[in-house]
C-alpha cells in the first residue's frame, strides 16, 4: 500500500513515516506544498531509519504528486491548513480508500490550549465536507504525542480513536495504525463523534504542560 504524509515534513507526520517505514512494508511518500523541502525530509528519514539498520526507501514530491500516487492520504498538516490542502488536491484522491485527518483545532491562553473546534463541529468534519464527494474521511492519530512517535527508541503502548462513517475505510486505517508497533487502534464510531476524540488533544497537552515527566502523555482504554 502507498501512504501518502502531505504535510509529512511537520512533527506528526515525521513520526507516522518513521513509524510505518521501519514497522511495515508500505510505501511512504512524503508530501509538501515545496517539493524540494519534502525530497530534503524524505531523505533526512531515510538517514535516520538507516542508522538502525532499516533499509527503507522514502519518497517525497509536492502534495498534489503524493495524494495522486497514494492509496491513503494522510492530512499532516496544522487545523487551519486543512481546507486549503483538501482542496489543493480534491482531482488526485478520487481513488483513495481512505482521506485520514489527525488535526485539531486548538486555541492558546495565559491557562493553557482550549478546544476549538470549526462550525462544522470537528476538523474530522470539515474535512469531509471539503473532500471531493465519494472519498472516504476517517479521524485518527489525534491524542498522539509526535515526538514520542517519532523517537524510535521509545516503546509505544498507545491506542489512537478511530472515527468515520465508511466501515471499509475505518477498517484500512485502523489496520494501519495496528501495523505500528505498540499501537492499538480503537473504534469510536461514525464522524459526528469526532469532536469528543478532537478535544482529548488540548486535554493531555495540559496535563504534559502541568505535570513533569510527562512531557510524552498519552492514552490507553481498559
Amino acid at each position: 500500500m502507498r501512504i501518502a504524509l502531505l504535510g509529512g515534513t511537520g512533527d506528526i507526520g515525521q513520526a507516522l513515516a518513521l513509524r510505518w517505514a521501519q514497522d511495515t512494508d508500505h510505501e511512504i511518500l512524503i508530501g509538501s506544498r515545496d517539493a524540494g523541502r519534502a525530497r530534503q525530509k524524505a531523505d533526512e528519514y531515510v538517514t535516520e531509519l538507516d542508522s538502525r539498520g532499516v533499509d527503507r526507501e522514502v519518497k517525497g514530491f509536492a502534495n498534489e504528486m503524493a495524494a495522486d500516487r497514494a492509496d491513503v492520504v494522510v492530512l499532516a498538516v496544522p487545523a487551519y491548513h486543512v481546507r486549503d490542502t483538501v482542496e489543493a488536491v480534491a482531482d488526485r484522491i478520487g481513488d483513495a480508500d481512505a482521506l485520514v485527518s489527525p488535526a485539531v483545532g486548538m486555541d492558546r491562553d495565559e491557562s493553557g490550549f482550549h478546544y476549538k473546534p470549526p462550525g462544522v463541529g470537528s476538523v474530522t468534519e470539515l474535512v469531509a465536507e471539503t473532500a471531493p464527494e465519494g472519498v472516504p474521511v476517517v479521524g485518527a492519530f489525534h491524542n498522539l504525542s509526535a515526538d514520542r512517535l517519532a523517537n524510535l527508541d521509545v516503546e509505544l503502548d498507545l491506542d489512537t480513536l478511530v472515527v468515520g462513517d465508511d466501515e471499509d475505510a475505518v477498517e484500512t486505517v485502523g489496520t494501519l495504525a495496528d501495523q505500528i508497533e505498540g499501537l492499538r487502534a480503537l473504534s469510536a464510531g461514525p464522524a459526528a463523534n469526532a469532536a469528543e476524540v478532537e478535544s482529548l488533544t488540548p486535554l493531555l497537552i495540559n496535563i504534559a504542560m502541568e505535570n513533569e515527566g510527562m512531557h510524552d502523555v498519552g492514552v490507553t482504554f481498559e
